[in-house]
Order: structure tokens, then C-alpha cells, then sequence
């Protein structure tokens, strides 16, 4: 195991991240698989993707029987990692649903993803998950004229789909400010939908509460093969009638899937506890996570703990879409992350006191379309390409693959990407060209705008490209 090569596996696993870091519990993995085996339904991957599963399918059916298969343990790969967003935010906007599949889909599903949030809450709070869970809202700052239109834009475009100031709204200067205090605002969104979380948390909980309900997990367990009717270990083979595959990033890892998705690096640092005066200066009183309207994504939470997570783009993608650990450090991404976050809170000091630094990779389909599907006649079924959003998406997923397995027809089995195909992603090196020259596209479009106060032409283009 790639954590464990340093000393104890354990401690390996506490420095893939903050969030991970601060857990009070043994990391240590299950027992892995001990030999063949039979289930009912066999799920690849014990992030949320693969426990939001057998989560409602345990819940659904307390008789199946249901195995999940982990290399790593759960909330190895980006659910221990990420920004800690419970959100409603989707890849593809709702122009881009409607023109692939009407508008009355767009709606549905916008509305599914914000009864999603309060989903989460309700099975945190039923559970006893204890995950620093904070129903703050998201504020979307714009800190130069471009990005006010867009915020105006965006809140246009909810307007369109019925979607009323319950839902999004424009801030003004002084509203944004009140809400996080960072250089230079000019105004911004708020959307009630997202809770800030401690993602580490949540994965690890929610492990702990699909294991009462009978779900069975081996971890330390390399899934080498999907196939219908089971997956294949190194130490055996779990034989079952449907197989689920909920592997995100990693998916590039099984065999013929090298072009399924492209697995892209966020990273992310965590300052030292802030004091109460610095925090009053900042604002995020509420925990409401944070970002900009900026082409380049940022996004940041105060959290439960008073330190200021943050994190961004900006990370290369690897040619062969290869996932490796030491990926998930750049030190010069890093630097480029503090340098943001001083600019954003000169209050932080020009040496922002940084005490974690980390990342991992995400899953980007070709046509930046996250999708859930279920093929009956093989018995294969898989979700994700979340593009980072995946922390409230996934508990969709998990929904919708219940009730897909179950042969359930439901509001959650109709909505637009149930059953999408996402084009296979372009042999290399034609896939690491483009996918490196999108991100110097979008680091440039942010400079060029500060420049020249004009929205930049080449980010608009390569939106239209992916389809937003």
C-alpha cells in the first residue's frame, strides 16, 4: 500500500491530509478479503460514491447481501481529502443540462441536488455522524468586473429555470463583504445550498454506520479486474450478480479504463488556528464555504476547529493518466495557494501561516458530464465523474443506484444523467496536451481579466467547448 511505505500504515494514511490528520480513531485498515466469496451486490471503492450505496441499498433491502472492496482504507482517495463542500453544484450548468436533455430535466435535476444537502444532514444527524456538519451557504465573491457579470449572469440564468432568490442571489459589495471580507470584493452570490463539512469525518462515519446495517468492507483489497458478475482480487473473487464500480480518479488504475477519466490534482493547505480577532476581520461567521469567480477554482471553509482550509487548481496533469502519491505534492502550487490566500486576507500576514499542505486527484469525464448508470443485462453499474463536487453528489449517486439495482422507478432513475455515456477521453498525447493547455487557458484568463477589466475571450471558447 502506497501509504504504508514509510513505517506504520496507519500514521502513513494521517499525513495524506488535514482532515485525516485529526481523526481520533485507529486507521488501521479491515481485514482485507480472505479468499473467494458471494454477495449479492460487490461494490469497488469505499469512498462516498461506494458507501452511499450499500448505504441505501442496506437500508432498502436489509437482506442483500453487500461487499464493499477497498485497496487503501475508506476515505483513502479525494472523500478524505477534499474541501469539505456539501453542495448542490453540478459540472454541467443548467443551459448545458437543457440543451442535452430539455429543460424540464435541467430543473429536475437541480432540484434533486438541493434536496441532496439536506439529505446528507438528515442521515448525519440520524447517524450520529459527528462531522463538524455547519448549514452556512456558499458566498461566490467577484473581485473585478468580469466576474461581477458572471455573478449576475449565473443569478440570471437561475431566474430563467425558476429558480428564485431562495436559491441564489446578488450580493452587493458590502453584503459579499459582511459575509467573508477579502480584498477588494465588488460583490458576489449566496446560495443557502452547502454545509461545510469535515470530510474525513463523514467517509469514516458513514463507514462505521453501512457496517451496523450488515454491509460487509475488506479493505487492504485491490480490485485487478471488474467484470460481470464479479471483481477480482489478488486474494480472491467476489462473486455477485451486480457489480458497482465507484472508483472516481482511480478509475484510470482498472484495466481498460485508462480513458474513462482523466484523473486532475487539487490541492489544498490549512492555516494554523486564527484567532477571534483575526477571524472577525475575515468574516465566514456562519462557516460559509467560499470561492470566486475566477476561471482558475479556488475554494476555501473556516473550520470547526477555527483554521482556514483552502485550496485550488493549478496542479499538471500526468501523462498516461497515471495516479501516484507524490503527485499530491507541488510545492509550487502550494506557494501559489498561500500567495492567493494572502491577497484575499492581507490580514493573514505576507507569510501566511501555513501548518498542512496536500491534495489528490479527481475525476473529469471528456465532456465534463458526471454520471450514474446500470447496464441490467451485465450487472455493471458505476457513478462519479464529479469534477470535484462530488461530496453532496455522490449521496445522489448512491440514491440513484439503489433504486437503479432494485429496479425501482423513481424521480431520482429519470433525472438527466442516469445512463449518460461520457465520450472516452483521447489517446495520449493528444489527452495531456489538451487537458494541460485547458488549465494554462483558464491561469491566464484570470491575469488577462485583472489587466484589462474585459472577460476573456479564450475562457469563454473553451467553456463552449466542454459544453457548459
Amino acid at each position: 500500500m502506497d501509504a504504508a511505505l514509510n513505517g506504520d500504515p496507519a500514521e502513513g494514511y494521517r499525513g495524506l491530509s488535514y482532515w485525516l490528520s485529526t481523526l481520533d480513531e485507529p486507521l488501521a485498515p479491515r481485514p482485507a478479503l480472505p479468499g473467494d466469496a458471494d454477495a449479492d451486490v460487490v461494490i469497488v471503492g469505499a469512498g462516498y460514491t461506494g458507501l452511499w450505496t450499500a448505504y441505501h441499498l442496506a437500508r432498502a433491502d436489509p437482506a442483500l447481501r453487500v461487499t464493499v472492496l477497498e485497496k487503501e482504507i475508506a476515505g483513502y482517495g479525494a472523500s478524505g481529502r477534499n474541501g469539505g463542500w456539501c453542495s448542490a453544484l453540478f459540472p454541467t450548468s443548467l443551459t448545458g443540462l437543457a440543451r442535452r436533455h430539455g429543460r424540464d430535466a435541467a430543473v429536475a435535476m437541480q432540484r434533486a441536488l438541493h434536496g441532496t444537502v439536506r439529505e446528507v444532514g438528515q442521515v448525519v444527524t440520524a447517524e450520529g455522524i459527528d462531522c463538524d456538519w455547519a448549514d452556512g451557504g456558499t458566498v461566490t465573491l467577484a473581485r473585478t468586473g468580469p466576474q461581477l457579470a458572471r455573478a449576475r449572469a449565473a443569478v440570471g440564468e437561475a431566474r430563467a429555470f425558476g429558480f428564485g432568490p431562495e436559491h441564489l442571489r446578488v450580493l452587493d459589495a458590502e453584503e459579499a463583504a459582511a459575509r467573508c471580507a477579502a480584498e477588494g470584493v465588488r460583490g458576489g452570490t449566496y446560495t443557502p445550498h452547502c454545509a461545510a463539512v469535515h470530510p474525513a469525518k463523514l467517509v469514516r462515519g458513514l463507514a462505521r454506520a453501512v457496517e451496523r446495517l450488515g454491509v460487509t468492507i475488506h479493505e487492504g483489497t485491490p480490485v485487478v479486474a471488474i467484470r460481470a458478475g464479479s471483481a477480482v482480487t489478488a486474494s480472491g473473487t467476489v462473486r455477485a450478480p451486480v457489480v458497482v464500480r465507484a472508483t472516481e480518479a482511480y478509475t484510470s488504475t482498472l484495466p481498460g479504463q485508462r480513458r474513462t477519466v482523466a484523473p486532475v490534482y487539487s490541492l489544498m493547505v490549512a492555516t494554523e488556528p486564527l484567532t477571534d480577532e483575526t477571524w472577525a476581520r475575515i468574516g465566514l461567521a456562519r462557516r460559509e464555504t467560499f470561492t470566486d469567480l475566477g476561471h482558475m477554482i479556488i475554494y476555501g471553509q473556516r473550520t470547526a476547529g477555527g483554521r482556514l482550509a483552502f485550496g485550488g487548481r493549478g496542479a499538471p496533469y500526468h501523462f498516461g493518466s497515471r495516479v501516484r502519491q507524490g503527485y499530491d505534492r507541488e510545492p509550487r502550487v502550494f506557494a501559489a495557494l498561500r500567495r492567493t490566500l494572502g491577497r484575499l486576507f492581507p490580514v493573514l500576514g505576507p507569510d501566511v501561516p501555513v501548518t498542512h499542505t496536500w491534495g489528490g486527484p479527481l475525476g473529469v469525464a471528456r465532456d465534463w458530464a458526471a454520471s450514474v448508470g446500470f447496464d441490467r443485462a451485465s450487472g455493471l453499474a458505476w457513478a462519479g465523474g464529479y469534477v470535484g463536487d462530488g461530496v453532496g453528489s455522490s449521496n445522489l449517486a448512491g440514491r440513484t443506484l439503489a433504486d437503479l439495482i432494485r429496479g425501482q422507478r423513481t424521480e431520482l432513475t429519470t433525472l438527466p444523467w442516469v445512463n449518460h455515456r461520457s465520450p472516452r477521453w483521447e489517446p495520449e498525447p493528444l489527452r495531456w496536451l489538451a487537458v494541460n493547455a485547458g488549465l494554462r487557458v483558464m491561469t491566464g484568463a484570470d491575469a488577462a481579466e485583472s489587466r484589462t477589466g474585459r472577460p476573456s475571450r479564450r475562457a469563454a471558447a473553451f467553456s463552449r467547448l466542454l459544453g457548459h
